[in-house]
């Protein structure tokens, strides 16, 4: 008779060593290290379930319930699916305990029975923002337990249609000698919770947390378990809240959900040009509008730049700082200025940001940066009626972006009569009047921009 062999795994990591050791060689991790009961020999079994035809399938049981909340069904694709499981990742205080307990309440107000497991608040806790939102209602339920087995139970008692845990990082298993939130707990707990899902065709949301980096924390096997991952984002300092589907098998991810934080809660966002550029100021060198894709809607965003110049004599370090935006594309944007159109601002502190807390990282805000810079280093504002958008390449080029009529379409619809777009945008935008242009230096030219003379 073979040898069982007995392995060991990482409580932190979830790394395999052929024996113990100190340190883990995978994280780095002392005394994480713990022994993994060998595999048992499989007995064959009679299957659960038996093939059939797929044309055979019933459909009635992937057909979605929407959840009332109208941002989060445009995102799903009409809402949740019965049996499915939907992780919600997100930074602290952005309002992922908000959204789920909005989307509890109005599907218990459809008729839907929902069990809300709280891990990280007291019963009493969630009570209180319960009556803040007017989410006192007759079928949701509410249990404060940090065990998985616990959890099961309560679903097995309570039979809901809906079960949501916020969150999975706080849950554990009593069988495992690992701490809550580590790999193995998060892993054993999230595939318990979906088998108890599929089984009882149960519709469950899991809010998880992410780390310092914006990425969904704990084992990268818990967001391929899942059917679908959303993805909640928005300064905290700022009332607008982005909703994306990262991964969602049952639609497309095209889709967004805009939201407000307001004091009652989260409102849905219907027109963002009105929260966006409310405060717009006009006239005013360095701010530049531009209209980006998010998702499967355009947005218009308004870019502003700042350019503050050093002493000669003065030792210091020019600054480059920017917010919503990626500090690399600033970067390239001033070496195409210097080497191309011969701006050079090396010497100079350098601010670039998207206001109204939008984080922007698609190419075609290049030229909105690469203006809005020569217009505060010039002093020179670029008319109020103009919108810029186009991606620039390193030889100084003004590059195509994708769905540009549906962005200058929106931007025609706010008022705004001229856009400034790439030479191989095609004529059939309606409303606004095209300014194609190749270069920067052109779309610098078009603009009204002028060099200013040294003295």
């Amino acid at each position: 008779m073979a040898r069982e062999k007995t392995a060991y795994r990482c409580r932190e990591c979830g790394a395999t060593a052929p024996r113990w050791e100190g340190r883990c060689h995978a994280c780095g991790d002392w005394n994480t290290l713990v022994e993994q009961s060998p595999p048992r020999t499989r007995v064959a079994h009679e299957p659960l379930t038996r093939p059939v035809r797929v044309g055979d399938v019933s459909l009635a049981a992937g057909l979605s319930r929407a959840t009332g909340i109208g941002e989060l069904d445009r995102v799903l694709g009409g809402g949740l699916v019965p049996g499915s499981v939907t992780l919600l990742g997100g930074e602290p205080g952005v309002g992922k305990s908000t959204l789920l307990l909005q989307t509890l309440t109005s599907l218990a107000r459809s008729g839907a029975r929902c069990l809300l497991v709280c891990g990280e608040e007291s019963a009493a806790q969630v009570r209180l923002r319960a009556e803040r939102l007017g989410a006192i209602v007759p079928n949701l339920w509410l249990v404060a337990d940090p065990e998985v087995q616990g959890v099961v139970a309560h679903v097995q008692e309570l039979e809901p249609d809906v079960l949501a845990v916020d969150s999975v990082q706080t849950l554990s298993d009593v069988d495992l000698p690992a701490a809550p939130g580590s790999v193995s707990q998060i892993t054993e707990c999230a595939h318990r919770l979906i088998r108890v899902a599929k089984e009882r065709g149960m519709a469950t949301m899991l809010v998880g947390h992410v780390t310092k980096d914006g990425a969904l924390a704990g084992p990268r096997v818990l967001e391929h378990a899942v059917d679908t991952v959303l993805s909640f984002d928005g300064d905290r300092h700022h009332a607008l809240r982005l909703l994306r589907a990262v991964k969602h098998r049952f639609g497309a991810t095209g889709e967004i959900g805009l939201f407000e934080m307001v004091e009652g809660g989260l409102a849905a966002v219907d027109d963002p040009a009105a929260l966006l550029l409310a405060d717009r100021q006009r006239g005013v060198p360095g701010c530049v509008v531009t209209p980006v894709l998010e998702g499967a809607r355009a947005l218009l965003v308004e870019v502003q730049g700042l350019v503050s110049t050093i002493e000669a004599d003065v030792k210091v370090n020019p600054v480059r700082s920017t917010q919503g935006l990626d500090p690399k594309r600033l970067a390239v944007m001033l070496a195409v200025l210097d080497a191309r159109v011969d701006v050079n601002l090396y010497g100079a502190h350098v601010y670039a940001s998207a206001v109204g807390g939008v984080r922007v990282s698609e190419p075609s805000i290049d030229l909105a940066i690469v203006l809005a810079l020569v217009s505060t280093h010039w002093k020179q504002a670029i008319p109020d009626d103009v919108v810029v958008c186009g991606e620039v390449g390193l030889a100084g080029e003004v590059r195509q972006v994708p769905h540009i009529g549906r962005r200058l379409q929106e931007a025609a619809r706010l008022g705004f009569t001229r856009a400034v777009v790439p030479a191989s945008t095609p004529d059939t935008v309606r409303g606004i009047e095209l300014r194609k242009v190749d270069s920067v230096a052109q779309a610098i030219a078009v603009t009204g921009l002028k060099r200013v003379l040294s003295k």
